[in-house]
């Protein structure tokens, strides 16, 4: 496992969310509060799975690879585990979406947006496909390699509502489990458990 500081950090938020979910805004206001030395970013990701990708991979590209970290959440935490294959850095999953393009095919059509209620987005057919091509492992076309497993915080929740936390939990076997016994999808008492986050990235 790498040694080195954090010296960036960017967060993949989750489907319908964006910059202004409770988790970023709560690690932007601690980073600023307590590591105003680390570069912060969460950038609002296109509908699209693979536009979702190219945007993480170019805001990353001249980041330094060692002392980066990816935390992602939900569909992000899937985004996540993309990256942080790619970058071969630490990575934080928060209730990470593990399958979904078997999860989003009951959501094609028009949503809500949850922190803009007035916009909407629409996730079509084909973004199906897209997630397929970003799944980390078997089958796997944008990188060779796995995430290493010593470079993985997986944090579940027993009460996710949305997802299985089995399914999460058993999806990085040899990663760092976290389990959160009555936590929920969105982790609303993230503050809570933001420090086993802050100790597993030596904030």
């Amino acid at each position: 496992m790498a040694t080195t500081q954090i010296t960036h950090i960017i967060y993949a938020h989750g489907f319908r969310s964006g910059p202004r979910s409770f988790k970023a805004q709560y690690i932007a206001q601690w980073l600023q509060a307590n590591r105003p030395d680390i570069e912060w970013l969460c950038p609002q990701l296109p509908v699209s799975p693979q536009a979702a990708a190219d945007l993480l991979r170019n805001a990353v590209h001249t980041w330094p690879k060692q002392s980066t970290a990816v935390i992602g959440s939900s569909l992000g935490g899937f985004y996540a585990t993309w990256l942080g294959a790619l970058l071969k850095c630490k990575t934080v999953l928060l209730n990470p979406a593990v399958h979904p393009a078997r999860d989003l095919l009951v959501y094609t059509g028009t949503h809500s947006h949850w922190h803009e209620p007035t916009a909407s987005l629409v996730f079509e057919n084909h973004y199906i496909e897209e997630l397929k091509t970003l799944y980390v492992g078997s089958g796997n076309t944008n990188t060779n390699n796995l995430l290493d497993p010593a470079d993985i915080l997986n944090m579940v929740a027993k009460g996710d509502e949305v997802l299985s936390w089995q399914e999460m939990a058993a999806r990085y076997p040899l990663a760092t489990l976290y389990v959160m016994e009555s936590s929920d999808h969105g982790i609303t008492d993230f503050a809570q458990h933001f420090p086993v986050v802050q100790k597993y990235l030596g904030l």
